[in-house]
């Protein structure tokens, strides 16, 4: 995978994971509506229209994932994505982060949780699925350690704000949702095995790679976004990168 330099913005890499998931997102008003026009937030959704673009910012011994949009009408954790991406473009970050806040533009532009029907977080097992190239980026890339953003709505899977995460064969994705959800304050759910209670999560998959990796959930309606929820997503990326020592608190406020 080949990444560019993007002399527009300082520190600021990009490639593709593929490139047929591409759509606009500005057509689906929720989430359009809810997105600050700033210009790398401009930039994204342009080369959003080609396929799923990849970013990455700073180097460092460490390689940090923040994925969200796996499910295209879970629209918080992807404005979340772009915040941060925002917050953190100019830091002397000691780390190699890297962002895909819209894991299938195409979904994410139809407002629908499938990608032409497939469920993206049932598939990352499937080879050259979107979710399975997004594995395979994580593994070429030499990525430590994911963090899939996700929204819940009430009575559905799980239902409320969480940490999935497995003990075993990756037990630190265990120490990392406990840390998460200790830090934001929801609950914690924990799998003796990855992939246990079923197949095909970007999670599951990345830790039986032996790639530690948590699932984050924010309560709000599938297609919708309701007050804070945005917020506590951010709290949750954060939290995830302060796992590592990467204080996103501190720099913005020095």
């Amino acid at each position: 995978m080949h990444f560019k330099k993007i002399d527009e913005f300082e520190n600021l890499e990009m490639s593709y994971i593929c490139d047929f998931s591409g759509g606009y997102i500005s057509r689906n008003k929720q989430l359009f509506g809810n997105i600050e026009l700033s210009k790398l937030n401009q930039f994204i959704l342009e080369k959003s229209v080609f396929g799923t673009p990849i970013f990455k910012m700073g180097e460092g011994n460490k390689k940090l994932l923040i994925l969200s949009g796996i499910h295209g009408n879970e629209l918080s954790p992807q404005i979340a994505n772009l915040r941060i991406m925002n917050e953190l473009m100019g830091y002397d970050l000691k780390a190699s982060l890297y962002f895909i806040p819209f894991a299938s533009p195409k979904s994410s532009m139809n407002n629908e949780r499938t990608f032409n029907s497939m469920d993206l977080n049932r598939s990352a097992h499937i080879n050259n699925s979107v979710s399975n190239l997004i594995l395979k980026a994580v593994l070429d890339l030499g990525i430590d350690f994911v963090g899939d953003f996700h929204s819940t709505a009430l009575n559905s899977n799980p239902g409320f704000e969480s940490v999935f995460s497995s003990k075993s064969p990756s037990s630190e994705s265990f120490l990392m949702a406990n840390y998460i959800a200790s830090s934001v304050g929801c609950d914690i759910i924990s799998f003796d095995f990855a992939g246990s209670s079923y197949k095909g999560a970007v999670e599951d998959v990345c830790n039986l790679k032996r790639v530690p990796a948590v699932t984050c959930e924010v309560l709000c309606p599938f297609g919708n976004i309701v007050s804070g929820s945005v917020e506590k997503s951010l709290a949750q990326m954060r939290s995830f990168l302060d796992y590592f020592g990467i204080n996103t608190h501190q720099m913005l406020s020095d």
